[in-house]
């Protein structure tokens, strides 16, 4: 972690502050009642005084949402924007208030069930961003745990509300759950490995505290324990066999987390276009690699150089950590603005093992700085920094640190909610493809094994915009997997077609697409609309396009839809 301190950019020492106006008070009141009904959601936003709580999981806090969701949209209906920013926040929180409510209206919300993003993740994840340093903290962790037990009880109970209604996760997903509650509460699992690791700072935990803290672990997992057992007894006996979601659902899922509404043949068709395109890129760099090797030779010739080799979590930590603090050196006040608390990063490994890569981003305060977290599944110690120095650049800068913490910072621009709590995939995980390939247009990743790894990056993101439409809406699979409806099995083929990572980390995001419908494409489907708004940008300016201008425009509007993030750097907001 760096701890070095840099002066603001000028743009920051020189930008007057805007009076905060009647749209923004209704944008921060929505915010300060939906924490309030979220508390776990405070914590990922970084918001201090709600870490020892949990939300209402039943039916009961579902509907509380959607009157709140209500009443604002109320209010919205009836306000009058006094400037451009005003015009986006309205056009913002419409635009996601809305969609929410479709997706509650089509009972989406209690059946939430996937191995990736559901409150069954959600309520264990975020033990993960609460300070541990002292006894203070800890105490408040247990508080917390001790709040599991009903929170799970609640879960379960609009899990069978939504299946009495006919709507259950798919049974790939619910026996996927069941295998991760078995995890958590294993003997070396995360609740034993948590209470008996607890120390506040160099020192153990003071008795009564270390009591309460396993007696709080315990019953939270005894808890996990349980769910699984519903999910099994109650839950698994009416999951549908099929895991596509079926094509009105999916059109829905789609315009949640792109902010916009694309043409779902149109893209399936260009997803295999991309697809083959990057192909060929690839086909291109293995010859750079190994005269004459194919791409999967190319791939085992870099996986055997030990230039990109790295053994153990240690290395690989310290590894991302120094890659990060090098681009935000090398990238501040010449391509962007970077305003001082931005320019740290903390890069972390962490405390579950399901593969995933992810971004946190900072508290508030920044006291809590932003995090790259990387989950490496159980049994893996060897890394190459050939296939993952792009993920350094997506989940950092200028990928989702910059977005996430500069947006965050600018206070003096936008209101609470755009600052912290606007945020659509499309827009963010677009973004971050977005900053992957800007690395590659400003020289970064012209080493051929670096380059691959971009390009190996770009065809799993392609591949999964094919996948997931095709699966979920029952479009005909590509010739190359026989044609016909898709399978697990054509669909396990095809990405592995496209796509070198482990079989570990592949398994899970097959499942993952399968259970998350809309989330994945979003990332290539949003580089492509942010590509399309720089060359709109590019065009309309002619040769007075400035790049850090429209970076710094573009973010400014912070992690809206992307019709409206379109509309507001177009100036097209009426």
């Amino acid at each position: 972690m760096t701890t070095a301190e840099h002066a603001d950019s000028p743009h920051d020492a020189t930008s007057a502050t805007r009076q905060p106006t009647a749209v923004d008070a209704i944008a921060e009141d929505y915010l300060a009642r939906y924490i309030a009904l979220s508390p776990l959601e405070a914590t990922y936003l970084g918001i201090a005084g709600y870490d020892d709580q949990i939300d209402d999981l039943s039916p009961a806090g579902y509907a509380a949402h959607s009157a709140l969701r209500r009443d604002v949209l109320e209010r919205l209906a009836a306000a009058t924007a006094v400037d451009d920013i005003d015009k986006v926040t309205v056009a913002a929180m419409r635009e996601r208030l809305e969609l929410a409510e479709e997706a509650y209206a089509a009972g989406l919300d209690e059946m939430s069930l996937n191995v990736i993003a559901s409150p069954l993740q959600g309520v264990r994840d975020v033990l993960d961003l609460m300070p541990k340093d002292s006894e203070s903290d800890w105490g408040t962790l247990a508080a917390r745990l001790e709040k599991m037990p009903q929170a799970l009880e609640q879960y379960a109970a609009s899990l069978a509300a939504a299946r009495d209604r006919g709507n259950v996760a798919p049974e790939r997903q619910v026996r996927a759950c069941i295998e991760q509650c078995a995890e958590l509460t294993a003997d070396d699992g995360y609740f034993v490995t948590l209470a008996t690791s607890a120390r506040a700072g160099d020192s153990p935990l003071a008795a009564d505290l270390a009591a309460r803290l396993s007696a709080a672990t315990s019953a939270a997992a005894a808890a996990y324990e349980r769910l699984g057992e519903f999910l099994g007894t109650e839950l698994l006996p009416h999951a549908p066999s099929s895991d596509a979601c079926g094509r009105e659902r999916y059109a829905l899922l789609s315009r949640y987390f792109v902010g916009a509404t694309v043409d779902l043949e149109e893209t399936y068709q260009w997803g295999q276009e991309e697809l083959a395109r990057i192909t060929t890129q690839m086909q291109q760099v293995a010859e750079q690699i190994a005269p004459g090797a194919s791409i999967e030779e190319a791939i085992g010739v870099l996986n055997a150089d030990p230039r990109y080799r790295l053994e153990g979590t240690d290395a690989l930590r310290d590894w991302m950590q120094g890659k990060a603090d090098e681009v935000i050196a090398r990238l501040a006040d010449t391509h962007f603005d970077i305003p001082g608390p931005v320019r740290r990063i903390e890069c972390c490994i962490a405390p579950t093992q399901t593969g995933g890569i992810y971004y946190t981003g900072p508290s508030e305060d920044f006291t809590r700085p932003g995090r790259m977290w990387w989950s490496v599944p159980k049994g893996e110690t060897t890394f190459h920094t050939w296939s993952e120095l792009s993920t350094v650049y997506h989940e950092g800068v200028p990928g989702h640190h910059l977005q996430v913490a500069q947006t965050a910072y600018r206070s003096e621009l936008l209101n609470k909610w755009r600052r912290l709590a606007s945020w659509t995939s499309g827009h963010g995980e677009g973004w971050a493809l977005y900053a992957e390939r800007l690395m590659t247009e400003l020289g970064f990743m012209d080493d051929p094994g670096n380059r691959m790894g971009w390009l190996d990056a770009q065809s799993l993101r392609a591949a999964r915009v094919v996948l997931d439409i095709g699966v979920h809406c029952g479009f005909e699979a590509p010739a190359e997997v026989g044609g016909g409806e898709w399978t697990y099995d054509k669909a396990w083929a095809f990405l592995t077609a496209h796509a070198h990572e482990s079989e570990g980390k592949l398994r899970f995001e097959l499942d993952r697409y399968l259970g998350w419908p809309g989330q994945a494409p979003s990332y290539k489907i949003g580089e492509r609309l942010w590509l399309a708004l720089r060359e709109q940008m590019q065009a309309r300016a002619g040769a007075d396009f400035d790049l850090k201008a429209f970076h710094r425009k573009a973010l400014d509007v912070g992690g809206v839809g992307l019709d409206t993030l379109r509309e507001a750097v177009l100036d097209e907001l009426g």
